[in-house]
């Protein structure tokens, strides 16, 4: 076929430019030692974004950055719910390399995560060879966590209190709420070590919050109104917080189905888990003659509540990144998103927004920020986002559905679920589109991220040798 000038030159100027390029990340054919190696520091890379709750198309922009970096510029990578896959294309004349990592453990911990983000910066601004950044990854995977987990604990516990005042609660709820929490999160350690299955954690879990706030009631120590259901939705707005629903969404919307649907199955399942807890100690309350924990109205907006939910919004915020071990430069962080959820929830409830709809243009606004912040701050925006829609989730609604359903046998049950599931995805949705909204105003967007679809909650924006800003 016979080329014009003017498509030689582009052909030329193309092929020229691989090879700059490729003289400037590393060989063009790379010997098998180096291939192996590459892969398997990109699949543990890809592993630990993976497990703290990184979308897929984050995990396959990462891997694609770190082994572009190191010379394999035609990798294929396959990323589903529990396992990764690369491909290495080496040309005619070598055999591809694949290979496969399964992802069994799903920890947060987010000073790992940015640990290594931080390390994948140093790989694509060409700061660490190869053997270097697998030992550094190593150090990264072995090392533990960087607070006791008395801590955590106490942070879930601070959470719960903070939570109990957002939805209105007294000091004497925010103290019930706090202590139940805390021994939930025992509880739950205690049968983690037995490896009782997460389904059945958070059946105990939310069984437990219900049956000691009714015990409580019953003695006395907890007035009746209101304030039991209070307690019984702090703690539950604990138990939903771990659930993976915005890198749900996120995979669905950026087309990794697949891996969308596993995370939807299984924050389903650890849903239903807790849904079950709770029906089954409202049931056995019934049963046994115990007074049942009233439904809590919501409380009419006012000015005067919109600095205090402010306030309980930054602390949930903050604590929950506290317990799923943030770097302490990501608390403050932290703490500004919960605040700014709370205020615009708050604000928007005021003015006479129904609760989906100040929930996603709350979710929006923390998308949009976290997104264009957190790079500059250096952390992950998924770190920023899942920290501040925290204060926001539908605890109180979970458990008015909950008990329409079990005790007043009322088919309006069906319909708050509806709500309470629509208000979640509404969450998700809203800090991904917020994110989305971001990439144009953020500095340092790169070719990588506008060829791949979908916004960026986690790894690099450009898997180029120039420092990334």
């Amino acid at each position: 076929m016979r080329l014009d000038r003017k498509s030689m030159r582009r052909w030329v100027s193309a092929t020229s430019g691989t090879t700059r390029q490729q003289q400037q990340i590393g060989p063009q054919l790379p010997d098998d030692t180096t291939v192996n190696l590459v892969l398997d520091v990109a699949l543990r890379i890809g592993e630990v974004l993976m497990a703290s709750g990184a979308g897929a198309s984050d995990v396959t922009a990462t891997v694609i950055a770190v082994t572009s970096a190191y010379g394999l510029p035609r990798c294929e990578v396959d990323v589903i719910f529990t396992s990764i896959s690369i491909c290495c294309q080496r040309g005619a004349d070598l055999a591809p390399v694949t290979t496969h990592r399964v992802v069994r453990g799903r920890a947060m911990d987010y000073t790992r995560l940015a640990d290594v983000e931080q390390l994948v910066r140093d790989i694509t601004a060409g700061r660490a060879d190869a053997p270097t950044a697998s030992a550094r990854l190593r150090d990264i995977n072995e090392a533990p966590h960087p607070y006791p987990r008395w801590m955590a604990t106490a942070a879930w516990a601070l959470m719960a209190a903070s939570i109990a005042v957002l939805i209105g609660g007294s000091p004497r709820v925010a103290v019930i709420a706090g202590l139940t929490t805390a021994a939930i999160d025992r509880v739950g350690r205690l049968l983690n070590r037995r490896g009782l299955p997460f389904f059945f954690q958070q059946l105990v879990g939310g069984g437990l919050a219900t049956a000691v706030t009714l015990v409580l009631m019953r003695i006395g120590f907890l007035p009746l109104g209101v304030a039991p259901s209070l307690v019984v939705a702090a703690a539950i707005t604990v138990l939903l917080s771990g659930l993976s629903v915005v890198g749900a969404v996120q995979d669905a919307i950026s087309g990794f189905n697949l891996t969308a649907a596993g995370r939807t199955v299984e924050t389903g399942m650890m849903s239903a888990g807790l849904v079950a807890g709770v029906v089954i100690a409202l049931g056995a309350a019934v049963r046994f003659g115990l007074p049942n924990a009233p439904l809590a109205d919501s409380l009419p907006q006012t000015a005067l509540r919109l600095p205090v939910q402010v306030v309980a919004g930054a602390a949930a915020a903050a604590c929950f990144a506290f317990a799923c071990y943030a770097p302490f430069g990501a608390l403050p962080a932290s703490a500004g998103a919960g605040a700014l959820g709370a205020g615009v929830h708050a604000a928007l409830d005021l003015l006479g927004f129904n609760q989906i709809s100040a929930t996603a243009v709350a979710a929006v606004a923390l998308g949009f920020c976290g997104g264009t912040v957190s790079r500059r701050l250096r952390l992950p925006p998924l770190v920023i986002a899942v920290s501040g829609i925290t204060p926001l989730l539908p605890g109180l609604t979970t458990y008015r559905a909950m008990f329409e359903l079990a005790v007043q046998r009322s088919p309006t049950g069906l319909s708050t679920a509806a709500t309470a599931v629509a208000t979640a995805l509404a969450l998700a949705a809203g800090v991904v589109l917020g994110e989305y909204f971001a990439q144009p105003v953020r500095t340092g967007l790169g070719r990588l991220e506008r060829r791949l679809s979908g916004p960026r909650m986690a790894g690099p924006l450009r898997p180029s040798r120039r420092r990334l800003d």
